[in-house]
């Protein structure tokens, strides 16, 4: 059964990319540096990706996949002369569905944990932390966690997002304060629908997001800069996350990564990358 074949059983959705740009991964000359063997589908890169993060990954007013994590996938695609294919799906699914062999690659920001990196490689190729929003001129004066003691905060399901902000509510819950309503939703784009209807007085993100949001008018950051720590590509083929390090390697020698990072005003690491996986 065909990789197409199992998307399409599955309900997900493949998106390929504009003729020109897989062009550009198939020039003349231009030997694949990952083995078919390796790959889902021969020459090409297969990623998944949630797009409800902008500016980091979104879906434009003519449906096609922008942001920084689409601009790297492309970038590491087109220089191990492969063909970058995208699924968008709920990142509640990607692991499994890398596990089971349905997308080569996860590029939707995943942050590294310990526990992560005992199932997959993954390599950290940027630091993040996340941000409280909440509704304009922040009504409820939230400026501090503790403020959120008792009130319902959205946030998505299965990310470490979920996973933090629970454990900021053990936190409080410890201080003898009211646990946090947490109430879980597919992805962040439904999370801040609820916020906007209502349904919830704040909404956890990542930092990038939750400045994007700010910035169109939406909504107000109280909180943000929570819990940094490094996100990360993961991968099943360990032959695959080494060809993707020495991209990863070759960008930072030749700048375009740092600019990649300035553009979207975030940290760029400094010195080599690594795989950082099972034995690892």
């Amino acid at each position: 059964m065909t990789i197409r074949t199992l998307l399409i059983a599955a309900g997900l959705t493949l998106l390929a990319l504009p003729a020109a740009a897989q062009t550009a991964a198939q020039t003349a000359g231009c030997k694949p540096a990952v083995a078919d063997s390796e790959l889902v589908k021969p020459g090409t890169l297969v990623m998944s990706t949630n797009p409800t993060l902008p500016p980091m990954q979104f879906v434009d007013s003519n449906g096609q996949l922008k942001g920084m994590r689409i601009t790297l996938g492309n970038e590491i695609a087109k220089r191990l002369c492969l063909t970058p294919e995208y699924v968008r799906i709920e990142f509640s699914a990607m692991i499994p569905g890398l596990q089971a062999g349905r997308w080569d690659l996860i590029n939707t920001g995943i942050f590294w944990t310990e526990e992560r990196a005992k199932m997959m490689p993954m390599i950290n190729y940027e630091s993040q932390a996340i941000s409280v929003s909440v509704s304009k001129g922040n009504p409820l004066k939230i400026t501090k966690p503790e403020d959120l003691s008792g009130r319902p905060v959205g946030v998505e399901l299965g990310g470490f997002e979920e996973r933090k902000l629970r454990e900021l509510d053990k936190t409080i819950v410890a201080k003898g304060l009211k646990p946090i309503e947490i109430k879980t939703f597919d992805n962040f784009a439904t999370a801040y629908q609820a916020l906007r209807a209502g349904q919830t007085e704040a909404s956890v993100a990542i930092d990038p997001t939750a400045a994007e949001y700010s910035k169109r008018g939406d909504f107000d950051r109280a909180l943000h800069g929570l819990f940094p720590t490094p996100v990360a590509l993961a991968m099943k083929s360990k032959a695959l996350s080494e060809a993707v390090v020495a991209v990863l390697n070759d960008m930072q020698k030749d700048g375009s990564y740092k600019a990649l990072m300035e553009e979207y005003g975030l940290l760029p690491n400094d010195g080599a990358f690594k795989v950082n996986g099972p034995g690892m």
